[in-house]
């Protein structure tokens, strides 16, 4: 007789947990566990820990270092944010979602796809992209920022240790290495720029064997992404500031365990290099003893973040500001960033560019630091803007990341689909080079720090959505949205709350809506802005990898269906003169289906009646649809800029302006969004240090009874009390990180003036049932009138039911019913999923040839009791070999069990009875 040994009562879900590595397990068609057919490359396991259930997904490459967070998905439901094993081959996710046991499949999704949806849910025009390819440049500035200086360019680098420093919310120690780019001759303190690189390869090289991701071992050398901007960096030198641009590796390297992907990390890293630039400034020290002696101006600080850099140089920001404005960071530029926990960003001038072709942030999610950021305190004395780049992708803005001019490997993110009707790829026309996007990266990273650090005026047209262009940046389409300081600017109306009594009239119709149906985000109060979870093509709307129920951005949609349609905005009395603005403006877009190139009329009128009519397609192509061959990723809708300047308004009274009026006259039909509708200065405001509260939440804990319910109290609270009411969004997730609960909270807390503290309660029930400490979490996110400090606490709801005792007996089995079991039982119910294993011993029926394990040569059983039962079983398959033979005997001693206390290892004897006839 042969004897396999088999799983009992689950054997599905436990043949997953037991295929070799390297293979992955597809649903078993067999009874018998060594039979199961691996699928190609990839391995994967569901199995419980202290915790819940760990699911492991085992690659047969590296995963990529992507700024996206990388999640698992069971059976196509995300289950939460993967942590990243030393070789990046194995990722696993702890859950204490209890479906995931009978999980068929495991697969890798990235947090910048979860809004992918269909092709061919927008509307196709194939002449868009040649349109878009023939419209005339806009005139070219005075001043272009990517011109050399007067200074020559010092280079050196500094380097401390590949362990220098320990960063509190990595959990790891980091580098402290610099690339420093000093003006030749510059005297007196000058403005220090810092640059971050984002989440790229962190070694490169060597053997491949590194026991850990960081520092660089066996022969591998670390990727220079720090010296990746050295063209941006010169440019800006050569003018007169201190740049340095920091290594981030470590960071990169740990970062996946982090709650927050990292960003709080790179912010403690950037004030540890202002820290030791502060030393090295005042009295010197260090590599450059007394080089930089009262040559840097700590109060005039910028920063440039590139990927999860972006959210870090924002985030570091904002730890700036929690400890008291200890320097001048007054602008913030993030380069095709990740916002993952959608802080808001007030009072500090900020600049957003986006790459329409970027593959890896592929949502262009960094749109919301401006959305978000826009009405976040009142005033508001901060200029902000985002900078929409066609034919650009991630990576080529650093040269560390770009084939061909890298010293690691590199690759080009760009989906180029080959086409020639694709605007991201080369056949299509559109696309830029590397040399063409470094130009365009120069050009606006130094101008922006130029006008915001610098106060160099004639940079602002680059910046206010006024269609100028740098010369230096050639062919490239780069299209600009802006938000003036409060005090250079007057609001019509922000166009995210129902309109006013009779504003709309005629043909058109108007609604507000904000965000697109998703099956995991409850709904929000107002209506979807699309019928589909369409979020890699719609950035303004598609839900956040961190702070997923924070509700986005509100427009108006505006419908029409004939040419008599109107919206109409009565200024009110002292609102009316407008001669100290230059410009009218608002955001807009055409909606994803319909009329590809709508048009309405902008009309103004004074108090005499007269007034001017200009046609939207005059003076922008807002109203243009986006290029894109219709596929999952493109097009895309993005609110763009129509600007209307006021010498437009010719002989009308601009001290008695009554009204600014949309007219549907241009096209019969069409549907846009709108926002923003503002008369706007040319002034550069104020950007400073941000001086609001900060509002953090601390970590909860509860025990959970037996009877009734039990509160588990996040304690969220201002750093100081405010004058004004402070809203934050709040949302807790229990249980399951990537699915609300019934008893989770969403929801925005207001302070009122002088209030610190409020009180999050999440709910549960309590029981006498044995299970696992209830695990959860509240994040904060969109605060106004303050910022954010401590974003994210723990919380947990222990378990207080005695554990269940596990009893294993011995087996007794007929050799015609093929199999023998080992009866295992529980004392008590469980909610908790119980395995156990043990080694197969031979007696007389022996291994290899009366005996098996799961799967040929490996001689251990395994079994399980499923969450709520009390009784389970390790099955061992006999074969019936008729042949008359005695008894035979064999033992289990089973030494790991999963789920309970366990005192073990026990043995158990099984006994196969023969039934052949001699």
């Amino acid at each position: 007789m042969r004897l396999f040994a088999r799983l009992g009562v689950v054997p599905v879900l436990a043949l997953a947990l037991l295929v070799p590595a390297g293979q992955s397990q597809a649903v078993p068609t067999r009874t018998t566990a060594g039979q199961a057919e691996p699928t190609e490359n990839k391995d994967w396991s569901i199995k419980p820990v202290a915790a819940g259930y760990e699911v492991t997904l085992r690659l047969a490459t590296p995963v990529p270092m992507r700024a996206a967070l990388p999640l698992l998905a069971v059976d196509g439901r995300v289950v939460g944010t993967a942590k990243e094993s030393a070789d990046r081959r194995t990722l696993t996710v702890v859950t204490q979602d209890g479906s995931v046991r009978s999980g068929k499949q495991v697969t890798l999704v990235w947090s910048t796809e979860l809004g992918r949806g269909k092709a061919g849910r927008s509307t196709t025009d194939p002449t868009l992209l040649n349109e878009w390819q023939q419209l005339p440049p806009g005139p070219a500035n005075a001043v272009d920022p990517a011109a050399l200086g007067q200074y020559g360019v010092g280079l050196s680098e500094y380097n401390l240790g590949a362990e220098a420093i320990d960063l509190p919310d990595l959990g790891h120690k980091a580098e402290l290495q610099g690339r420093v780019y000093t003006p030749v001759g510059a005297t007196g303190p000058r403005p220090l720029v810092v640059f971050l690189h984002g989440r790229h390869q962190v070694c490169f090289g060597g053997d491949g064997l590194m026991e850990k991701p960081w520092p660089c071992t066996g022969g591998a050398k670390p990727v220079p992404s720090f010296r990746g901007y050295d063209s941006p960096a010169w440019a800006l030198a050569s003018h007169g500031y201190q740049v340095v641009s920091i290594s981030a590796n470590a960071i990169n390297a740990w970062d996946s365990g982090t709650y927050d992907g990292g960003a709080m990390a790179r912010a403690q890293l950037i004030l540890a290099h202002l820290d030791l630039w502060k030393q090295w400034s005042t009295t010197g020290g260090g590599p450059y003893g007394k080089q930089y002696v009262g040559k840097v101006d700590l109060g005039t600080v910028g920063m440039m973040g590139h990927s999860r850099g972006g959210e870090g140089v924002a985030r570091a920001a904002l730890l700036n500001a929690q400890l008291g404005g200890k320097y001048g960071i007054r602008a913030v530029l993030p380069l095709a960033p990740v916002d993952f926990s959608r802080p808001t960003l007030p009072g500090v001038a900020m600049s957003v560019l986006l790459p329409y072709c970027d593959g890896d942030v592929v949502d262009l999610q960094g749109q919301k630091f401006y959305d978000d950021s826009r009405y976040a305190a009142t005033p508001d004395q901060a200029r902000r803007s985002t900078l929409l780049v066609l034919g650009t992708n991630h990576n080529f803005f650093n040269r560390e990341w770009t084939p061909g001019q890298s010293v690691a490997p590199s690759f080009d993110d760009g989906y180029d689909d080959g086409t020639a009707t694709s605007p991201c790829s080369v056949r299509g026309g559109m696309r830029l080079t590397a040399v063409q996007q470094q130009a365009v990266g120069r050009a606006y990273i130094a101008g922006f720090f130029r006008l915001e650090l610098g106060r160099e005026q004639a940079l602002l047209p680059l910046f206010d959505g006024s269609n100028t262009r740098a010369a230096s940046v050639g062919k490239a389409v780069v299209r600009v949205v802006s938000q003036a300081p409060s005090a250079q600017r007057r609001d019509v109306n922000r166009l995210d709350a129902a309109l006013p009594a009779g504003a709309v009239s005629g043909a058109a119709k108007a609604e507000v809506c904000a965000g697109l149906p998703s099956p995991t985000v409850p709904a929000p109060d107002l209506p979807p802005c699309w019928t589909s979870y369409d979020g890699w093509k719609m950035p303004h709307w598609n839900q956040s990898a961190i702070a997923r129920t924070a509700p986005t951005t509100a427009v108006t949609r505006l419908r029409w269906t004939g040419t008599s349609g109107s919206v109409r905005f009565d200024l009110p009395a002292g609102q009316r003169d407008v001669t100290k603005y230059t410009a009218l403006s608002f955001r807009a877009s055409p909606e994803p289906t319909g009329v590809a190139r709508p048009d309405l009329s902008l009309r103004v009128t004074d108090g005499r009646g007269q007034f001017v009519n200009v046609p939207v397609s005059a003076i922008s192509d807002a109203l243009l649809r986006l290029p894109g061959a219709n596929d999952y990723v493109l097009p895309k809708t993005l609110l763009r800029t129509v600007r209307l300047p006021l010498w437009w308004l010719g002989k009308l009274d601009r001290k008695d302006i009554r009204s600014v009026e949309l007219r549907t006259d241009r096209t019969a039909a069409g549907t846009i969004y709108l926002s923003d509708l503002a008369f706007s200065g040319a002034g550069l405001g104020t950007s400073a240090p941000i001086k609001l509260p900060s509002v953090s939440v601390a970590d909860a804990k509860a025990t959970e009874g037996n009877t009734g319910t039990t509160s588990l109290d996040y304690w969220v609270s201002l750093s100081r009390p405010s004058a004004v009411p402070v809203t934050v969004w709040a949302e807790t997730s229990t249980g399951d990180p990537w699915q609300a609960g019934p008893e989770d909270v969403s929801r925005r807390l207001v302070f009122k003036p002088g209030q610190t503290k409020q009180k999050v309660s999440v709910v549960v029930k309590a029981n006498t049932v044995d299970d696992y400490d209830l695990q959860g979490t509240l994040q904060l996110s969109l605060p106004t009138q303050a910022i954010v400090g401590d974003a994210q606490a723990d919380g947990v709801v222990l378990d207080d039911d005695p554990a269940p005792v596990l009893t294993i007996g011995n087996a007794v089995g007929h050799e015609a019913s093929g199999k023998v079991r080992f009866p295992v039982r529980l004392s008590a119910v469980t909610a908790k999923e119980i395995i156990f294993e043990g080694q197969l011993i031979s007696g007389t029926a022996k291994l290899g040839s009366d005996l098996q394990g799961y799967a040929p040569g490996i001689n251990r059983a395994f079994g399980q009791v499923p969450a709520g039962r009390r009784v389970g079983w390790i099955q061992v398959d006999v074969l019936n070999d008729k042949v008359a033979e005695p008894a035979e005997s064999f033992s289990i001693r089973v030494d790991k069990v999963e789920g309970v206390e366990f005192a073990g290892p026990v043995t158990r004897s099984g006994l196969i009875v023969d039934d052949d006839q001699g």
